[in-house]
């Protein structure tokens, strides 16, 4: 398990190359919620998610060698433009493993960052190049199954435990779990009253799955939200998932689309679905929990052009 001893560590290792995101009273979502509510911005992160701060614990804990024979990693969008920006402030040379339905803004900003780009015909064809290029001598910058990069995503949590008011519930999105572990951690060495929740959405449920099943396991990816869709999660995210947080909730695509359109609408932020799927998340933890809620809100990315957002709410009638 991650402590929090990792996760301060890895935030004095990364300082110089990430942003400490602000953590903010929200009035806009307090009142559509109906409960006060804090967001942690990360979308305001360098790279427009979370995920610089994984990508950077990692590419600082390699060697010389390790650096020199250039990364690789798989990604759905974030971690591939997170790794792609560090390794060009670090000069190190890195390719990215990406399905062809990634996000065409993703792919273009880690070429621009001087990545290579290879593209696959689905998430687990991602993987399984990303493991090749890996067995030919690239070190692999693993998104989520990686403890430096999961105490890296946890300095979210760190960051959030010291600059929030008072909170009882915190929301956390899942993708293969990185983020949600690292969070979790922090926050119950620095707050052990708050809970945790998970959220995913419908056809990209590798955390819920695992829980019901006992373990990981691979499941079928359908959701149009690629950065949450891991083909699976993996034991060191599942246990501090089985251990930290109270549940997984599962949204449709639907939902979190509109989630994106209310965080515009009532909190002035630009998300991605991603992030959009925290406010259905954040009602069912409210019919669950009941009166007294003070709530926080990881919002973990942005990374979502005009035209891919409202497209989704045309095709789901939501504009």
């Amino acid at each position: 398990m991650i402590g929090i001893s990792d996760i301060e560590a890895a935030a004095q290792r990364i300082a110089p190359y990430v942003v400490r995101t602000p953590t903010v009273p929200s009035p806009g979502l307090t009142a559509l919620l109906g409960v006060p509510v804090t967001a942690k911005l990360e979308l305001l992160q360098h790279t427009g998610s979370f995920k610089a701060r994984g990508a950077a614990a990692k590419l600082l804990s390699l060697s010389e060698a390790e650096r020199a024979a250039g990364v690789v990693a798989v990604s759905g969008g974030n971690h591939g433009i997170a790794l792609a920006v560090t390794a060009a402030a670090l000069d190190v040379k890195a390719t990215v493993v990406m399905p062809r339905t990634a996000p065409a803004r993703s792919l273009a900003l880690a070429e621009q960052a001087g990545a290579s780009v290879r593209l696959t015909d689905g998430m687990d064809g991602a993987f399984d190049l990303a493991m090749r290029l890996r067995d030919e001598g690239l070190t692999l910058v693993h998104p989520f199954d990686d403890p430096v990069v999961v105490a890296g995503q946890g300095t979210v949590g760190l960051e959030f435990a010291e600059n929030a008011g008072e909170l009882t519930d915190v929301v956390v999105s899942i993708g293969g779990g990185g983020l949600i572990a690292g969070v979790a951690a922090a926050l119950r060495a620095r707050r052990p009253g708050v809970r945790v929740w998970g959220v995913e959405t419908e056809g990209a449920e590798a955390m819920s799955a695992a829980l019901r099943a006992g373990g990981p396991l691979p499941v079928p990816v359908s959701s149009l939200v690629t950065t949450l869709s891991a083909p699976s999660v993996c034991r060191l995210t599942y246990d501090h998932v089985s251990a930290l947080v109270e549940e997984v909730l599962v949204v449709p695509d639907r939902e979190a689309v509109r989630g994106c359109l209310d965080f515009a609408e009532h909190a002035k932020l630009w998300t991605e679905p991603a992030a959009g799927c925290l406010l259905p998340a954040a009602r069912q933890v409210l019919a669950r929990v009941g009166d007294g809620v003070r709530l926080g809100l990881v919002v973990c990315g942005g990374n979502a052009a005009p035209g891919d957002v409202t497209g989704w709410a045309e095709r789901f009638g939501l504009l």
